[in-house]
């Protein structure tokens, strides 16, 4: 596993447990799944990428703009497929042509680092269902 990978999946280890809180993106306190990507990208780099606006729990469905995926094609290395591993940022869409709603990051075992609403961030089987609904894999930059 390459070093940022690496770092990413240990960052993204440390969110396990916090609390799902909507637009949070504090360890410890309280995230989403946004705002876990976003703290694991200041783990490893410091600050992030672009300030992110104010969102609602619809954010995705409401504008129509697939804001998820285009910000993550300006900040990190798109792989293609469905296919990552370890320490990579998968995005999901819950139904084709709709906006990307959720995103996490890979762990070993088959497994999806993500905040799950209602609960907390967790590790969770990465199982056909979501698998499928996997519309784009990240890399870290270097």
């Amino acid at each position: 596993m390459s070093g940022r990978r690496m770092q990413a999946l240990a960052a993204a280890r440390l969110w396990i447990g916090t609390p799902y809180r909507h637009q949070g993106s504090r360890r410890g306190v309280g995230a989403d799944c946004v705002g876990l990507v976003r703290g694991v990208w200041r783990e490893l780099y410091g600050s992030e990428p672009e300030r992110l606006p104010a969102y609602s729990p619809d954010w995705a469905e409401a504008g129509g703009e697939d804001r998820l995926y285009e910000a993550s094609l300006r900040h990190f290395s798109p792989l293609g497929g469905r296919d990552g591993e370890a320490g990579d940022l998968v995005l999901f869409r819950w139904r084709e042509g709709r906006p990307a709603k959720h995103c996490g990051i890979l762990d070993e075992g088959g497994r999806l680092i993500h905040a799950y609403e209602g609960a907390c961030v967790l590790s969770s089987p990465l199982t056909p269902g979501w698998k499928s609904r996997i519309c784009g894999t990240f890399r870290f930059p270097d």
